[in-house]
This record gives structure tokens, C-alpha cells and sequence, in this order.
């Protein structure tokens, strides 16, 4: 099957679509899935191609795929403790662990990293939520929003952004988003009550105090954003960055509402995303669509960090399944 590696070794290697062995008979808990479309995450660049690297070339042709967490695509094998999908059900879906493999036409995943793809979605759109829009519901339930609750989403205009923006607002929290002047529209399109355009001045002052200041850029600290943060509300950092990843741990032990959120990939998650989707309150935003055979410009898109949305990349035709 074709599935995205490493070429070349040295400081510029390049991700190509070679032929790879298949992912095997899917074990009990297994589901085994066509890829239709996969998307592009930070994590893939700053983890998965890292970890690429350290195989050399002679090895990486025998080691599973690395690349790609989230996916949409076909069930075209079930394990034998399998009972909710069947062959030809549209699912979406993730996985933290390596052997995920979205950016492949095959690739094998537990049945409780899935849900059914919500009907009006496209496959590729589907492929752009799992990863991104998790991590997005998942903070707010970490920073306790309900409705009425002030929220401010630091990189509104992102991948995460872009969902956590519609999802704060399906909560009935009131919604300040910051992002570049540029993407103002787009954020307040989405829902925002406020947008905040960061290169007007430091926004980390004079604006409010808010129950969850969710740094979805990871470029912050709770330290930096203090004046935003109402007493006993919350900071939460998608955690990319060493002041977020060293800062927040400390505020934490400091007795302080902070935290660094990791996705857990859950099916019961990914059908509440659903059902925002069939509620028409949640949708994806796509800031680019590349083919699997232009996977390097793809991440390199991605790279850039100015993405309006989520970059996904088709890995075969849209096809019809089950509940397409």
C-alpha cells in the first residue's frame, strides 16, 4: 500500500509516498480502514517526523507508517469483539499512538478511537476535527465552562481555535478571541462576542478578566496572561511551547487553576462533535486540501503556523460508505 515516509538522511529530508507493507489483520478490538482523507496537526511536524528521523533509510522501509493521527475513511475489516461498526461504515477518528497511520491508505485503529462520521460532513472535512476539535471540547471541560462563563481562545483563527471558538459558544459562554487583524472576520464569523487582534499592542492588558484564557497557540504562561484570569478561573495551554510547557506545570503546584491539556482520543468525545455537527453548531474550517503525493507541501503549510483552520490531505477519492 502507499503511505507516507522519510527520504534522504541529513539536515533536509523529505516526506514521500512509497510503497509500505499493510497494516496486518486488525486485532480483537481492531477496526482495519480505507483512508479517505487525513489532516496535517503541529504534532506531526514537531513529534512523529522527529522520531522519523531517528530510523535510518534501510530501517524506516520496515517500520510502520509514523505519519498522521487523524482520520476519516471506510471500515473494511472488524476484530472479532467489534459489534458497533461494520464493513462499509464512514467513521472518523484518532489515535495517539504511533501505529495511527492516517497518512496511508490502510491503516488499522482501535474501535474506541472511532465514531460514525456525521452524515453532512464530507470525508475530508471529517478528517480535519478529531485531533483539533477534541482538544478543543476537552478544555473546556477541563476549565468548566458552562453558559455564562467568559472565555478567552488565544489563536482563535487555528486548527484548535477554529473549534473551540463554536464550541464555547454551543456552551452559552461569552466568546473573546485573539488572532491577527487579518482573520478578525473569520473568528467573529464563527461565533466570537469579541476578537482581539494582537498586533495592535499587548493584549495580555486592559482586556477583562476571563474564567478560562485557553492559549490554544501555546506561546503564553499563566504568569504572562495573570491580569486575564478572573479569580479562581483557569489557564489551559495546548502545551507547544517551553513557556507553557515549564510555567503551567508550576502554577499548577502553586495551587493555581493551570493546565496543559492532552487529547484523549474517546468515541463517546467524538459523538458529542458529532452531535454539535448534526445540531448545525459546529463545522470545520479548512484552510487548505493537498493530495497524499504532495504530502511535503502540505506539512510545510502547516509549518508556516499562519493556517486559518485545519490543512487536510486527501488520501483517496471521496467514496460512498454506509452512512455517507
Amino acid at each position: 500500500m502507499k503511505a507516507v515516509m522519510i527520504s534522504g538522511w541529513g539536515r533536509n529530508p523529505r516526506l514521500v509516498v512509497r510503497e509500505m507493507p499493510e497494516p496486518g489483520e486488525p486485532g480483537p478490538d481492531d477496526v482495519l480502514v480505507r483512508v479517505q482523507a487525513a489532516s496535517v496537526n503541529p504534532k506531526d511536524w514537531k513529534l512523529n517526523y522527529h522520531l522519523a528521523l531517528l530510523a535510518t533509510p534501510a530501517l524506516s522501509r520496515r517500520l510502520p507508517p509514523l505519519f498522521g493521527d487523524d482520520l476519516a475513511g471506510t471500515v473494511i475489516a472488524t476484530g472479532s469483539h467489534v459489534s458497533d461498526f461494520e464493513v462499509g461504515d464512514a467513521v472518523y477518528g484518532m489515535d495517539m499512538n504511533l501505529r495511527t497511520a492516517s497518512l496511508a491508505e490502510r491503516t488499522r485503529i482501535s474501535q474506541f478511537r472511532i465514531a460514525k462520521k456525521p452524515v453532512s460532513l464530507s470525508f475530508r472535512e471529517a478528517a480535519a476535527m478529531p485531533l483539533a476539535a477534541l482538544t478543543a471540547l476537552q478544555g473546556m471541560r477541563k476549565g468548566g465552562i458552562k453558559a455564562g462563563s467568559k472565555v478567552l481562545i488565544i489563536g482563535a483563527s487555528g486548527g484548535v481555535g477554529t473549534f473551540a471558538v463554536q464550541i464555547a459558544k454551543a456552551l452559552g459562554a461569552q466568546v473573546a478571541g485573539v488572532c491577527s487583524g487579518k482573520n478578525t472576520e473569520l473568528v467573529r464569523n464563527l461565533g466570537a462576542d469579541e476578537v482581539i487582534d494582537y498586533t495592535l499592542g499587548d493584549y495580555r492588558h486592559g482586556n477583562g478578566a476571563f474564567d478560562l484564557v485557553f492559549d490554544v497557540a501555546a506561546n503564553e504562561s499563566p504568569r504572562g496572561c495573570a491580569d486575564l484570569i478572573a479569580p479562581g478561573g483557569w489557564f489551559i495551554s495546548t502545551g507547544g511551547h517551553a513557556r507553557s510547557m515549564l510555567g503551567t506545570p508550576i502554577h499548577r503546584m502553586l495551587g493555581r487553576n493551570a493546565a496543559n491539556i492532552m487529547v484523549a482520543p474517546r468515541r463517546r468525545d467524538l459523538e458529542t462533535l458529532s452531535a454539535l455537527v448534526d445540531d448545525g453548531k459546529l463545522r470545520p474550517v479548512i484552510d487548505s486540501e493537498f493530495d497524499l503525493a504532495d504530502i511535503e507541501q502540505a506539512y510545510q503549510r502547516s509549518r508556516t503556523g499562519r493556517c486559518r483552520g485545519k490543512v487536510v490531505v486527501g488520501v483517496a477519492e471521496e467514496g460512498v460508505a454506509r452512512n455517507a
